[in-house]
């Protein structure tokens, strides 16, 4: 067994074709660039067991070699994923069910007839490798690079395969990061984790790519660095794979949930206090509120059941091409993957900070509330009507507030914290409905607007907190 550590790069063919002569992998070629053609057939059963298990089984023909590969998926953030793999050499194109033993073979289908597998779909594509090294900070590191062209098809069904792999062979992931990184800033790459196997199973099914990742298992006494590496990490996970599937399926309610997660990664740069110290954060505060301040416009114009809502779903479409067609998509999301794996948060943070950072997550999750709560300005009936543009201030707070709450709320120790938690998303969504209401309707939403800060006011948790 191996440990296959890459990351894909959704990449278009001029773009590969350029990136054989860019001058940072050419100055780390061992050798030239190497083509041949893989044919690759992958096997499941017909109720998709295999894939239920999270395992892909394939035979590959490389030249004469015929191999066959069993995988499991692991972690992934930013398209960087770590897994599982098996590989064995055969002399048939043929499966041998006696390599699948219980060294390999998931425990969930160690009752599985292995009989009942068959072909499903294929993965044929052109790749053109080369292996790169070079020394850093004293350690060598040896990556292959592969561009692949070619497409995954099942029965009638197909889609392109053009991406960019990078595999780890020697050194360390924070490596293969980097170099990634540095092409991200001069080429189009949109960060990827979608697998080949991954793919095949789309076509038949498009809500078979799973866009919930694990959460973590938070506990009360979970340090605070631990939840800020946790939490932005399933954040970027979720953002990756939403953006991956909003691009095949197109699919209105995927491009809200993608805004929504961009949102939720925007508001972990300000709720750890000096844990995550804002000079740690700029390289991503002004992006992500860049992509916020196009994308969340158009998901509050969609909800409209009209000409006007549809006008807007069709220019998200047109927005989120526009977003990945452009090198610092890429870019942004690599540099975050590789501020996460190298904890760069931590780096020249003040005592204060590492002292707040060690606090359990109970402990430090009441007081960040309650500051978020203290500041909040809450809508009321004494509030005139010019008050309006100082409640629209209050959308990050409210932000911040859903984020917290919408993870944590059960270590929070007030009374009541699912009800805070709903009666503050209520009031969220009636001040993001403002700036799109018709003018005669805005006297109706300002009294609905009041008439909800008046019911938050009166909640026990409000009234805690607020001591």
């Amino acid at each position: 067994m191996g440990k296959e550590t890459e990351i894909k790069l959704r990449a278009s063919a001029e773009v590969l074709e350029a990136l054989r002569t860019h001058p940072l992998l050419t100055a780390r070629l061992v050798d030239d660039w190497h083509t041949g053609t893989l044919y690759n057939q992958y096997y499941d059963t017909a109720d998709r067991d295999l894939a239920n298990a999270k395992v892909a089984l394939r035979l590959r023909r490389d030249g004469d070699a015929i191999i066959q590969t069993l995988k499991s998926r692991g972690q992934s953030v930013a398209g960087l994923s770590e897994r599982n793999e098996w590989d064995w050499y055969l002399n048939e194109q043929a499966l041998d069910f006696s390599l699948l033993d219980d060294s390999c073979w998931p425990a969930a289908l160690a009752e599985l007839d292995k009989g009942t597998l068959q072909p499903v779909f294929t993965t044929d594509f052109q790749r053109t490798r080369a292996l790169l090294r070079w020394e850093r900070e004293g350690e060598e590191v040896e990556i292959e690079a592969a561009l692949d062209l070619g497409e995954v098809s099942t029965g009638d069904a197909r889609e392109a395969i053009s991406e960019l792999e990078l595999e780890v062979r020697k050194g360390p992931a924070v490596a293969l990061l980097e170099l990634a990184l540095e092409l991200c800033r001069d080429h189009v790459l949109m960060p990827c984790d979608i697998s080949k196997a991954e793919r095949g199973y789309r076509l038949f099914d498009a809500s078979s790519y799973a866009l919930r990742l694990d959460n973590p298992s938070w506990q009360a006494d979970t340090s605070v660095d631990l939840v800020i590496e946790g939490l932005i990490t399933q954040l970027l996970g979720r953002v990756q794979r939403l953006a991956e599937q909003y691009r095949f399926a197109r699919q209105w309610k995927l491009f809200r949930e993608l805004t929504g997660n961009l949102a939720a990664l925007r508001a972990c740069f300000g709720v750890f206090d000096l844990a995550l110290p804002r000079s740690a954060a700029q390289p991503f505060i002004v992006p992500f509120d860049q992509l916020l301040a196009v994308f969340q416009p158009l998901v509050l114009a969609g909800w409209a059941d009209d000409s006007e809502g549809e006008a807007a779903r069709q220019q998200a479409s047109e927005v989120f091409d526009q977003q990945v067609a452009d090198p610092e998509w890429g870019a942004l999301f690599v540099e975050l993957g590789l501020w996460l794996l190298d904890k760069r948060w931590q780096a020249n943070r003040p005592p204060r900070g590492d002292r707040v950072a060690a606090l359990t997550l109970q402990r430090w999750l009441l007081a960040a509330v309650a500051k978020e709560v203290q500041e909040l300005r809450v809508p009321h009936n004494n509030d005139p009507d010019h008050h309006v543009s100082e409640w629209m201030d209050q959308l990050p707070r409210l932000g911040r507030l859903q984020l917290l709450l919408g993870n944590f709320r059960s270590f929070l120790e007030v009374p009541e914290p699912d009800r805070l938690f709903g009666e503050l998303n209520k009031l969220h969504a009636l001040l993001e409905q403002y700036p799109q209401v018709a003018e005669e309707q805005r006297e109706l939403l300002l009294a609905a607007l009041r008439k909800q800060g008046q019911r938050v006011r009166k909640l026990n948790a409000w009234r805690e907190l607020n001591q």
